[in-house]
């Protein structure tokens, strides 16, 4: 299943013509989907209809696929019915999540509406909701997952909570999505707006560590900026993510050597199957620079997140690349840079036979 980035638009806070320039920005970056939010809509039918098709239009010929936040008083609201989805169809929609749930029965039962709109759900419960919905037999391919957003500081979820409510849906093989915050973005569904993230400690994080956070759970297909409007330079970040293997960014040390700034950057790493709890190691590396010199430059102690690199006193290991996990002191290792900081949460994802890359910060 690919994996996707989206974006978030409030079109009853904001005009059309500021979405549009957003649509346009997100699409340059190769961004695939729009969550849009339809839980604040208070201008009766027509209005509603009007303003919602002409930005979903716009959006689904920049290749968009749009998904509306949808809430049982919006039914009574727009006075439409769960059991008709022919004004979301007409609307340009691609499919609607329920912010809130049925009895498992409703919702296999809309799972085959007639458009063959997309179902999305809540993924933001550690309960048996959708074990319940599939019993009842639902059409499964149009079944997506999606997490809450948290606009009050300090109730998005814990990660442990959030991985639990994640495998449910993951292991039943339908598309999940979870949102990342802006950090400069201030625009959301309600006057309380601390961000937007799903998870509480991505908060403050950059928005693409957060992203890197999530797809290396591998339990996230599409990652979404919850809040509006991501700066320019979030969007070029975000788009950069590699959203299949970790790409992680490092500071290196003044003086670090040719040799070792190639060995770092210019390979595809990953870590022996037979791990060891202290250090990542790449090993391949070793073989390739066998014959280029490394001189020991150090006395130092490694700490978490340092990237070393065996020098040439290390005999048939110089030249093979670690990650520090637990600190150490080897004078036959060279430091040559770290982790920064935001992203050591990361290493807890890199796993036996684990793919990853290295880029400077």
């Amino acid at each position: 299943m690919k994996r996707r980035l989206g974006i978030s638009l409030y079109p009853d806070h904001s005009n059309f013509e500021e979405d549009k320039v957003y649509i346009d920005k997100a699409a340059k970056y190769e961004f695939k989907r729009i969550f849009m939010s339809m839980l604040e809509v208070t201008d009766g039918k027509e209005e509603v209809a009007k303003k919602f098709k002409k930005i979903i239009q716009y959006a689904k010929k920049q290749d968009f696929e749009v998904v509306l936040d949808i809430a049982p008083n919006i039914f009574d609201e727009l006075q439409i019915s769960y059991d008709d989805l022919s004004f979301f169809n007409e609307l340009g929609a691609d499919g609607i999540r329920l912010d809130v749930g049925f009895d498992g029965n409703k919702e296999a039962m809309i799972s085959f509406n007639p458009y063959q709109l997309i179902i999305e759900l809540n993924m933001s419960n550690d309960v048996a909701y959708l074990n319940n919905i599939l019993t009842y037999q639902a059409n499964k391919p149009y079944l997506y997952g999606c997490h809450n957003f948290y606009p009050q500081e300090g109730t998005g979820l814990p990660l442990e909570f959030f991985l639990s409510c994640s495998e449910r849906f993951k292991k039943e093989g339908l598309r999940t999505a979870a949102f990342v915050s802006s950090q400069s973005a201030k625009l959301g569904p309600w006057d309380i707006n601390d961000g937007l993230p799903t998870v509480e400690m991505h908060r403050h994080l950059p928005v693409e560590v957060q992203a890197k956070h999530l797809f290396a759970t591998n339990l996230i297909d599409d990652v979404i900026i919850g809040n509006a409007y991501a700066s320019d330079k979030e969007l070029e970040a975000l788009s950069r993510v590699n959203p299949y293997q970790l790409n992680l960014s490092i500071e290196f040390e003044e003086d670090v050597n040719e040799t070792e700034k190639a060995i770092a950057l210019d390979n595809q790493h990953f870590r022996r199957g037979d791990i060891t709890s202290r250090m990542i190691r790449s090993t391949e590396v070793r073989k390739k620079y066998q014959e280029e010199n490394t001189p020991h430059d150090n006395e130092e102690e490694f700490m978490r997140g340092d990237i070393v690199i065996g020098n040439d006193q290390f005999g048939k290991y110089k030249n093979e690349l670690q990650i520090v996990l637990e600190p150490h002191k080897d004078s036959r290792k060279n430091r040559v840079g770290k982790i920064i900081g935001e992203e050591l949460i990361l290493l807890d994802y890199i796993f036996p036979w684990s793919k990853f890359k290295l880029a400077e910060k």
